[in-house]
């Protein structure tokens, strides 16, 4: 499998499955994490995450423009784990005025995405790639909220697109929705 796209609700388990992925394939990982420390309960979880890795495994930490970072980043990695797509988009959001048209982010997070699939499509490496999927709830009240959700699950969607495989996290299990 080139792209295994793993999907879910927070706490659902999807990094739990991306992890035992990368364990079976015997292959060197690059662990590429999206996630910033912006406050303390953050750091908390950013630690936890980084004990909970195997001490072999390389890791890169990177906010935006991961394609790149993975092409010059990866040495003799076979396996990828992107952790996650959903901070990614966040940080996209980040980078720009909270006053920013919808156009202008649209655009900037189909050119992060399109980066990382080139970038995959450059490599023989086994990508395994983690969101969150967030339309399954409420409507956000506020319109930088519904744009958020909105332009990650297009994001999900160009994802999901190329994968090979992609599953949905239901309390802790897998459910297959895509698998070529």
């Amino acid at each position: 499998m080139k792209i295994t796209l793993i999907t879910g609700g927070a706490r659902s388990g999807k990094s739990r499955l991306a992890q035992e992925l990368a364990r079976k394939s015997d292959n060197p990982v690059l662990f590429v994490a999206t996630a910033e420390a912006g406050d303390e309960e953050m750091k908390r979880r950013i630690e936890a995450h980084r004990k909970a890795r195997p001490s072999g495994w390389m890791t890169l930490e990177v906010t935006t423009h991961i394609g790149g970072q993975i092409t010059r980043n990866i040495g003799m990695a076979g396996t990828v784990i992107i952790d996650c797509i959903t901070l990614l988009i966040n940080n996209v959001f980040q980078q720009h005025d909270e006053k920013a048209d919808a156009a202008l982010l649209e655009k900037a997070v189909a050119a992060e995405i399109k980066e990382l699939l080139d970038c995959i499509d450059r490599s023989d490496a086994q990508f395994i790639i983690v969101t969150n999927e967030v339309g399954l709830g409420i409507i956000p009240a506020d319109k930088v909220s519904r744009l958020y959700r909105d332009l990650l699950g297009k994001a999900n969607q160009m994802l999901a697109e190329h994968a090979d495989e992609v599953y949905l996290m239901v309390a802790g299990i897998p459910v297959v929705v895509k698998k070529n």
